[in-house]
């Protein structure tokens, strides 16, 4: 067998490995059962976005933190510490990562064809799985294609293509779900047969999310309403236990129609019996979820019912332990463990340490997968105009961020169609995050015009957020526009080569909006410190602040496209505490710049100049960036930059004239 060994990457010895098969531990429940008791382990990957394989293709380098590969190895050791065990995925499977958008982009689904994350979980050996939002991505045709070579059993119950009068008469897109005969092996060593039923649900938001592949194809029911009706009949038809596949996040415990987080209120569901939870790219039990209602966050319970949430890309391994007790030819579950295996772990000096080692099988059987998806992220994907470049980005409007902004203007523009928000105007911020500081002078955006390659779009986003939109006035744009502000040290009119930049203040926080133009005018102090708290209430750095050339009053209304970090409160900002989201995105950033760059061939990133210093006539300032930003200094417009000589720690001083 072929053995992978990545550069860099830690690996369990083979002595190691072969200790642990060799004194593998039945779990307490698979030790104890008595006749007639058996112990059922139940283990979940969920949202795995076609990570097979332990490698970043945005970065092209391999890492210790992602990969069905990876996680393979966990699930040989819990099969083996357990009699009887059921492998389940909870969707989000098929879309993600590079390596699914060169399957959809470039190479295709012909019929028969297999896509290399159903080889994956072919290889690994999966019993059922369900379909997560991300699922129809690439239209339904795409979906169905790929389907067609799992080994295993999919299912969906509230994705429809006729609606009948009650879910349970509805034509489903794809079977609501499975009721599987498997034979249970008790304290005792004899088999019994079980029926263990299994029904799978994904957000109704689909309807809008995919909006071009799905509207007058299908639509999607509540998942309550729709659990309530099959639930019954699959007690009906004989299932001895039920196990909801749930793709949908832990949220709040109160019903309310159409829920996008619905496993609290799903698992209060009669005949529910455990609950696997996905969508948030969260773990469960964890603290994360201590103070949410009807939630055990330490013993994963919902409801007083097992769960579990095993991360995302392969991070964890979710595993819902079941002794289960037979009565009368029936079985009842009379105790629970639940837990989540990590396959990594970050250490004290951040550093990652990698607890097991990817499954050759795995890597084998998408070996010509991976080869290839690298060639695509090596190749260009479209063409960009003018330079991608961050060397200005804190000093003028920039290239790199605006080509984020227009990417996330255009896709929430998209997402707010046949919302109750359409017709609002989109404005959307984004900030360099490549801006030296303690990156050093080399730690800068700078991709040439012409050829833009995939693995580029992460000098453009460094972060894997996900895309949200909030909801603002136009005091709450200012304030934001304020908060940013705070780049910049106060400068004296009458001063000269005055340094520019505040030190202290990370260039993730200095947010441009796009859609909206505006002056910053540095005689006035800043009116945030550099985390956020009011330092001068009277301040007033924004100037001229105009939407469509007239001026933005406090009581307009804005939609700001922007990501989850932001609008969940990072970084403090007016307008951005979480209480002011009105849409979460299932797609990343950086997938919403390759798809643009993808639909666009050329972009046209230059930089529209909707920002600028406030003249204060004969000031001068000083900052420090990249030596290379000489190459780009005649680019600039509507700016008086110079060069000013060497920096300290090897980067180069440049003088503005404000």
């Amino acid at each position: 067998m072929t053995r992978y060994v990545f550069p860099g990457m830690t690996r369990r010895s083979f002595l190691a490995g072969t200790a642990g098969a060799s004194l593998t531990m039945l779990h307490p429940f698979s030790a104890r059962a008595a006749a007639g008791q058996a112990h059922l382990r139940i283990m979940e990957t969920t949202d795995l976005h076609v990570h097979v394989w332990p490698y970043d293709y945005y970065g092209d380098r391999p890492v210790d933190t992602v990969g069905l590969a990876r996680t393979a190895a966990h699930i040989a050791d819990i099969r083996a510490e357990a009699t009887n065990a059921l492998l389940l995925d909870n969707g989000d499977f098929l879309q993600g990562n590079p390596m699914g958008d060169y399957i959809a982009y470039e190479r295709g689904m012909k019929e028969g064809d297999m896509h290399p994350i159903i080889t994956a979980m072919n290889t690994v050996g999966f019993d059922a799985s369900t379909l997560g939002n991300h699922e129809f991505n690439y239209g339904l045709d795409f979906l169905m294609k790929s389907l067609a070579g799992a080994d295993f059993p999919i299912v969906s119950a509230n994705v429809v293509k006729e609606r009948g009068g009650s879910p349970t008469a509805d034509t489903t897109l794809i079977r609501p779900y499975v009721i599987l005969d498997r034979m249970l092996t008790d304290g005792a060593g004899e088999a019994h047969p079980i029926k263990v039923g299994l029904i799978g649900f994904v957000p109704p938001q689909i309807m809008n999310w995919d909006r071009k592949h799905l509207e007058g194809n299908v639509t999607a029911r509540d998942i309550l309403e729709t659990a309530r009706a099959y639930v019954p009949q699959m007690r009906e038809e004989g299932a001895d236990i039920i196990i909801a596949l749930s793709h949908s996040g832990i949220g709040s415990a109160d019903e309310t129609d159409m829920m996008e987080n619905a496993s609290v209120p799903l698992a209060a569901v009669d005949g529910v019996d455990a609950l696997l939870t996905g969508h948030s790219h969260l773990v469960f039990p964890s603290p994360t979820y201590a103070d949410y209602a009807a939630v055990d966050a330490e013993a994963g319970l919902i409801h007083g019912k097992p769960a579990t949430m095993g991360g995302f890309w392969g991070s964890h391994l979710g595993v819902i332990d079941l002794m289960l007790e037979r009565d009368a030819g029936e079985w009842r579950v009379v105790n629970q463990s639940v837990e989540t295996r990590p396959i990594s772990q970050r250490n004290e000096d951040r550093s990652i340490t990698a607890l097991v080692e990817s499954e050759d099988k795995v890597l084998d059987a998408t070996f010509a997968d991976h080869q290839e998806t690298l060639a695509y992220v090596r190749r260009a994907v479209g063409k960009t105009a003018a330079p991608l470049h961050s060397y200005f980005a804190l000093v003028a409007d920039d290239p790199s961020v605006q080509i984020v902004s227009i990417a996330q203007k255009w896709y929430i523009e998209e997402m707010m169609r046949g919302t109750e928000y359409e017709g609002l105007p989109v404005l959307s911020a984004a900030a360099p995050f490549k801006a030296g500081g303690r990156g050093g002078p080399e730690y800068y955006t700078d991709v040439p015009a012409g050829d833009v390659a995939i693995k580029n779009v992460a000098d453009l986003y460094l972060y894997p957020n996900t895309v949200r939109a909030v909801k603002v006035t136009g005091a709450q744009v200012r304030d934001w526009l304020e908060r940013s502000a705070g780049m910049f040290n106060q400068i004296d009119k009458d001063g000269d080569e005055q340094r520019l930049l505040n030190p202290d203040f990370p260039s993730y926080n200095f947010d441009v909006i796009d859609g909206v133009t505006y002056q910053i005018d540095l005689s006035e102090p800043s009116k945030y410190d550099s985390k956020g708290g009011m330092l001068n209430p009277d301040a007033n750095r924004i100037k001229n602040l105009a939407f469509n050339g007239a001026p933005v009053t406090d009581d307009m209304e804005f939609i700001i496209a922007t990501n989850n970090y932001r609008a969940s409160g990072g970084g403090s900002f007016p307008g951005a505490d979480g209480s002011t989201v009105i849409f979460e995105a299932p797609d990343t950033n950086r997938d919403v710049i390759v798809r643009y760059i993808v639909e666009q061939g050329t972009i046209q990133p230059s930089a529209d100049a909707n920002w600028r210093f406030a003249p204060m006539e004969g000031a001068t300032v000083l900052f420090e960036t990249g030596p290379k930003a000489a190459d780009y200094i005649d680019d600039l417009k509507g700016v008086d930059i110079a060069p000013a000589g060497d920096g300290a720690d090897g980067f180069a001083l440049f003088r503005l004239k404000l």
